[in-house]
């Protein structure tokens, strides 16, 4: 019969019982396999060849990796075919083949000893030593002398003698990027970035562990808190909380300013500069490293320039770029100290006669709340540049406000040296300055 024209109740199939649960005569329980078709043999690891075989492994991270080994002879012997372990030590501890050839050891065995002494820090490894490869290399190009003051890796047991010592738990990225680089000497310049006024000038050190423990706090407004970085000129230092205390969140990095207002000296405001060591540490180099910071006199200058702020009046262009300086702000009374550098040049295609010499300057400074104050004035820092084609004049000035944020924008006034009475006026872009984020302490 065509299946089409079966009767219903065998398109239901067989089993049907009855409602009162008893099963229909004439039908069984248990549904027969079709004549034709055969049972086919179990699929075995054993029966499969070894390229399919290492090609899974392959993707297999260097956890299950291990696992492996353990569930019987084949997988053992596969798991430890070298090429596997290839990409686990250049993704996890950045082997080149080159240091492979140096080490004349196997991937596996380099993965193994690398592990037993680094394991613990296998997540941020990788991402640390990148970040100090990058530095060193940027450092040599631009400032070379200033690899002569890094210092050499502490060992394991170097970093537990300092958590006994301070009796308080590191975190394990802080800890990492000292098995690499054991921060620097206290010299100038500092590692993490210097400013410079004409009457203030800061350059921060990246504190090896020993002189960080030193400075480790436990009085009230900084307790639990190590230094990370120190300014030799002002004495600045960046702290990192190891604790959740004082209206700190752990692992919190930052500047303390003192509350100028408060009954209790020891009251600290911090201005946060990051939320854990890695995030803190990698920002400050892949700023440096492409270019976010100048480099001016063999030095890193913490100098923030937005690519947007920049404006070109016929052939001269000037560009901003702004810093924040907390040892000179303060909260409670409010006053947020900003520093900028302007960048004055006239294009190399202009004509020789186009050349000019500033004359004055006026600003309009417009804070937060929209309070608008306006300057002007001859020159500038008492200055009367002469720009022509190629030719550039950068200088620093500061300025203050009563508010978090503010702005500011105007224009110079130059006039021709080959043209006397012609004067005209050139743009310069507004530019922002924030404050960074930051909390009154509990103390």
């Amino acid at each position: 019969m065509p299946r089409s024209h079966r009767p219903r109740a065998a398109l239901l199939g067989r089993r049907r019982e009855r409602r009162d649960g008893r099963r229909v005569p004439g039908t069984s329980r248990k549904m027969a396999a079709p004549p034709d078709m055969e049972l086919s043999p179990t699929l075995s690891l054993e029966l499969l060849p070894t390229d399919p075989l290492l090609l899974i492994l392959s993707f297999l991270d260097y956890r299950d990796l291990v696992s492996c080994c353990y569930l019987n002879r084949r997988l053992n012997q596969l798991s430890s075919h070298d090429p596997l372990w290839k990409r686990h030590c250049k993704k996890y501890w950045l082997i080149s083949e080159e240091e492979k050839s140096r080490r004349n050891q196997s991937w596996r065995a380099i993965f193994i000893s690398t592990y037993s002494d680094l394991g613990r820090y296998i997540h941020y490894y990788a991402t640390l030593k990148k970040a100090w490869d990058d530095l060193e290399q940027y450092l040599g190009q631009w400032c070379p002398r200033m690899i002569s003051s890094l210092k050499e890796s502490v060992r394991e047991e170097d970093l537990d003698a300092v958590e006994a010592q301070i009796r308080c738990k590191l975190p394990d990225d802080y800890r990492c990027s000292f098995r690499i680089h054991n921060g620097q000497k206290l010299v100038v310049p500092g590692l993490m970035g210097s400013m410079a006024l004409s009457n203030h000038y800061r350059s921060e050190d990246l504190l090896d562990i020993d002189t960080a423990a030193g400075g480790f706090q436990q009085r009230l407004g900084l307790k639990q808190c190590l230094p990370l970085t120190f300014c030799i000129h002002t004495g600045l230092s960046q702290y990192m909380a190891l604790e959740s205390v004082e209206g700190r969140n752990k692992y919190e990095i930052f500047y303390q300013c003192p509350e100028q207002m408060a009954r209790n000296p020891s009251t600290i405001v911090m201005f946060i500069t990051g939320t854990s060591y890695l995030e803190w540490f990698t920002s400050y180099v892949n700023k440096v490293v492409t270019g976010g910071y100048p480099i001016i006199r063999d030095q890193i200058f913490r100098y923030v320039h937005d690519k947007d702020c920049v404006a070109t009046t016929e052939d001269i262009t000037v560009s901003v770029s702004t810093s924040f300086l907390p040892e000179l702000s303060s909260v409670h009374p409010p006053h947020y100290f900003f520093t900028y550098r302007i960048r004055i040049e006239m294009s190399k295609d202009a004509l020789p006669e186009n050349a000019c010499q500033l004359e004055s300057r006026y600003w309009r400074i417009t804070n937060a709340k929209g309070d608008v104050e306006e300057v002007q004035g001859p020159g500038v820092v008492g200055e009367f540049p002469v720009i022509s084609p190629g030719k550039v004049y950068e200088y620093t000035s500061c300025t203050t406000f009563t508010t978090t944020s503010g702005y500011m924008e105007g224009y110079y006034t130059f006039h021709c040296l080959y043209n006397k009475d012609r004067f005209f006026n050139v743009t310069i872009p507004r530019f922002h300055m924030v404050c960074p984020a930051f909390k009154v302490s509990t103390a």
